[in-house]
């Protein structure tokens, strides 16, 4: 361990990792639960839960993926392989002395946490996903399916993200703007309406994400403090290596090719917003779940809630971590 630190109950480490080092923070003693953010974000995306899971009885680690906040971030693209992301999973588990871990991921983090679960079910003995559903490797190569989407006038904003590049041109002279703009579009109580134009899209040939943006109001989760959280962070590291997660899907594509189709057999659960693209645009996956997520113990999708759902509905997930955790077998 390099560094620690503790400021109101939350202690904060370095281990070393096969990214080079992550930070994490951690409250409370007991069984380990691991938090894995996704795009655009950091540990901070858990401050709600942190108290919460401890007060529960268990060990709250959050921490900041490969390419985010005070963890390394390799330069090479093929550095955020999914794979490599895993092996930050294990790393950390084992820093920490222990043998296993709940895993809890939001977003690209549940990608992470799900691809954790399904290759190492002996380390990671449960995993509950918020906002984005599993869906098994497989199909069509992901840059491909991106790229049809939206038609001749739209792009696709993964798309958008998988040019090197391109999309920190557009964000980063403006983190703090980009990042208020991107998180409200994204929350149930200032997404556009249903007539504006759609924010998970670029004008193609012109345009940018911002373009279709709301503009001048923070979503009610979001406090100034909260966003200069983020933006300094952003500001310091850029946006390369988050956005290199985009960027490395197809490698995870060939990579996890030998698990295509494959069920996450542990205890689960998932945990959507009622108003989030994430579970929309999935609800086959959701409907798949009796087979792709056999163990799960329930599904919750939350009214009036957008796909910052830990931060947005912060009491609901709480206590639907905590009921579950508490109801898994020692």
């Amino acid at each position: 361990m390099h560094q620690r630190t503790q400021s109101a109950g939350l202690r904060h480490r370095t281990i070393d990792a096969p990214a080079g080092r992550l930070h994490l923070v951690e409250q409370g003693t007991g069984p380990l639960v691991l938090l894995v953010h996704g795009f655009p974000e950091s540990w901070y995306s858990w401050r709600h839960q942190l108290p919460a899971l401890a007060a529960a009885g268990f060990r709250a680690v959050a921490l900041d993926v490969r390419g985010y906040g005070r963890s390394s971030r390799p330069a090479a693209v093929d550095a955020y392989r999914m794979l490599d992301l895993v092996e930050d999973n294990l790393a950390l588990v084992r820093a920490l002395g222990e043998e296993q871990a709940v895993i809890v991921g939001h977003d690209w983090g549940s990608n992470i946490a799900a691809a954790s679960a399904l290759l190492h079910p002996d380390v990671f003995r449960a995993i509950a996903l918020l906002s984005v559903p599993y869906a098994p490797p497989g199909g069509p190569r992901p840059s491909d399916v991106f790229g049809r989407i939206g038609g001749p006038e739209q792009e696709f904003y993964v798309s958008y993200f998988q040019e090197p590049g391109r999309a920190e041109a557009e964000i980063e002279p403006d983190v703090r703007g980009w990042l208020a703009g991107f998180y409200a579009a994204l929350s149930a109580d200032t997404m556009p309406a249903g007539d504006r134009p759609d924010p998970h899209f670029v004008t193609r040939g012109h345009g940018q994400l911002r373009d279709r943006f709301p503009v001048g109001e923070l979503p009610a989760w979001l406090t100034e403090d909260d966003l200069d959280v983020y933006a300094g962070e952003f500001e310091r590291t850029g946006l390369t290596g988050a956005l290199n997660r985009y960027r490395s899907m197809d490698r995870d594509w060939e990579d996890l090719a030998p698990h295509r189709g494959a069920p996450i057999k542990q205890p689960s659960l998932f945990i959507g917003g009622a108003q989030d693209a994430s579970t929309t645009w999935m609800a086959d996956a959701i409907d798949a779940f009796p087979s792709t997520l056999p163990a799960l113990a329930s599904s919750h999708i939350l009214d009036g809630c957008g796909h910052w759902i830990q931060q947005e509905r912060p009491d609901d997930v709480n206590r639907l971590l905590t009921g579950w955790l508490a109801s898994l077998p020692d």
